[in-house]
């Protein structure tokens, strides 16, 4: 096991800005823009978000989400609180969805940040099931302004939007495309608003179909299939019984994922432009200068990996995530940062630059990354998931640490990766003796961390 790192870095001149909240009219402005299903290494697509972000701002390396499905990951997002503590493990009642997170609807970012003055406003997507509700006008706790997608699947177009409890229904028309409706929401709400704003900008995009803007569908033509050493994994002797069971991958198989792969790039391009239109506003009103902006995503998702084309597993396409944020009263950045960070991790941050509290929240605030303060940081995280429906994959509790992944399934089956070594998690080192010690330390850490345990799992040591 790696020992805890501890970090010691020298702090900023601007220090005081990023602690103190200050009055109501002085408080940071916040921007969430989430992204639906995109991975840590497509960044590089979006010249936008490079300049204005990346270039200005911090990137993590190592950002992770602590369960690996939109639904769980976005209750994460908006508390701070792993899925044990949200009770939503899943898109679906029993155990997740909308119907899930209600009880904790009272306690949000939202609902923090509004009662500290701020006007808040999530503009995009929220839950999953949320869509029967929001077409009857529901509007969560907390948000001054209410402009979420009431549909149940992802759609571009041929949607409908609850707008402050009123339904407004969008077509097939070009100006009907959801990221480019949702940006000019986030761009009016800017301007419209006086004092310190909160926007949460959740676009649908890349999520499947992932249909992009139609100036963008020649984009990326000459891009090649992407092919790493865990592509279509040959040999899965050592993996769990729900990898073993899928097929080896058709040519058939593998140019639908490539198409698909192309269109999720395609998709980010009116993202991209979007995060343009967002800044621009906060530069318009004044506000880029005490603005806190953080761009990530709700999962990754396997293109072909392990056999595998989806998420909720615990391999690295699937937790990890792009994560940049930029906040100018550090003072200039562009440099990148390779501590763990989690989705858990960003309503506490929130909550610390606003000068308020996050009752709850398993996370912890990521300032002293930001502003290079901290003397030590996370060597470990949990990751959860509970068995659905659709997907062959187990309910599992995992350990990502520095060096390893372990995985402890319903089933009794195991996995260890040294990913020091095996970044690709090709081999699996569960039963190797050599790998006896870490296995010991990983189960006795997984049974720290993952308490209480996925409704049904019991740990099988």
């Amino acid at each position: 096991m790696v020992a805890l790192c501890a970090i010691v870095l020298a702090a900023i001149p601007q220090l005081g800005s990023v602690r103190a909240a200050g009055p109501p009219q002085n408080r940071p402005n916040i921007v969430l823009i989430l992204t639906d299903d995109q991975r840590w290494d497509t960044l590089w697509s979006m010249p936008i978000v490079q300049r204005d972000l990346v270039h200005q701002g911090v990137t993590f390396k190592n950002a992770f989400v602590v369960n690996s499905l939109c639904c769980p990951s976005r209750a994460s997002f908006l508390t701070g609180g792993y899925s044990h503590t949200t009770g939503v493990y899943s898109n679906n009642p029993p155990h997740g969805g909308f119907e899930s997170f209600r009880p904790d609807e009272h306690s949000t970012i939202a609902t923090w940040l509004h009662k500290a003055g701020y006007t808040t406003a999530l503009i995009g997507k929220y839950l999953n099931h949320y869509g029967n509700a929001g077409k009857l006008g529901y509007v969560p706790p907390g948000w001054s302004r209410w402009v979420a997608l009431a549909i149940d699947t992802v759609k571009y177009y041929d949607y409908a939007l609850n707008i402050d409890g009123t339904v407004v229904h969008y077509h097939h028309r070009p100006q009907d495309y959801s990221t480019d409706v949702l940006a000019r929401q986030a761009v009016r709400f800017i301007h419209q608003t006086k004092g310190p704003l909160f926007l949460y900008y959740a676009t649908s995009a890349p999520h499947g179909p992932a249909r992009p803007d139609p100036r963008d569908t020649a984009s990326f033509p000459n891009m090649r299939p992407y092919r790493p050493p865990n592509y279509n994994e040959q040999d899965v002797s050592d993996k769990p019984a729900w990898v073993r069971s899928l097929p080896p991958m058709t040519l058939k198989r593998e140019e639908t994922i490539d198409a698909f792969r192309r269109r999720q790039y395609q998709s980010l391009e009116e993202v991209d432009r979007s995060v343009g239109q967002i800044v621009q506003a906060l530069k318009d009103t004044n506000r880029l200068s005490n603005t806190m902006i953080v761009f990530t995503s709700d999962n990754g998702l396997a293109w072909g990996e392990h056999r595998w084309a989806g998420k909720k597993d615990a391999y690295e396409e699937s937790i990890r995530i792009p994560m940049v944020i930029r906040y100018d009263p550090m003072g200039p950045q562009n440099r990148a940062d390779s501590h763990l960070v989690l989705n858990i991790d960003i309503a506490p941050t929130f909550a610390k630059v606003a000068g308020v509290s996050a009752p709850g929240a398993d996370g912890r605030s990521l300032l002293p990354l930001l502003d290079a303060s901290a003397s030590s940081w996370r060597t470990d995280f949990l990751v959860e998931h509970l068995k659905d429906r659709i997907a062959p994959i187990p309910t599992f509790c995992a350990v990502r640490s520095e060096q390893y992944l372990y995985v402890v399934y319903g089933t009794g089956e195991e996995e260890l990766y040294d990913l020091s070594q095996d970044p690709y998690e090709l081999q699996n080192r569960a039963s190797d003796p050599v790998e006896t010690p870490t296995l010991l330390q990983m189960r006795q850490r997984v049974k720290q961390l993952c308490n209480p345990p996925p409704p049904g799992f019991t740990f099988p040591f």
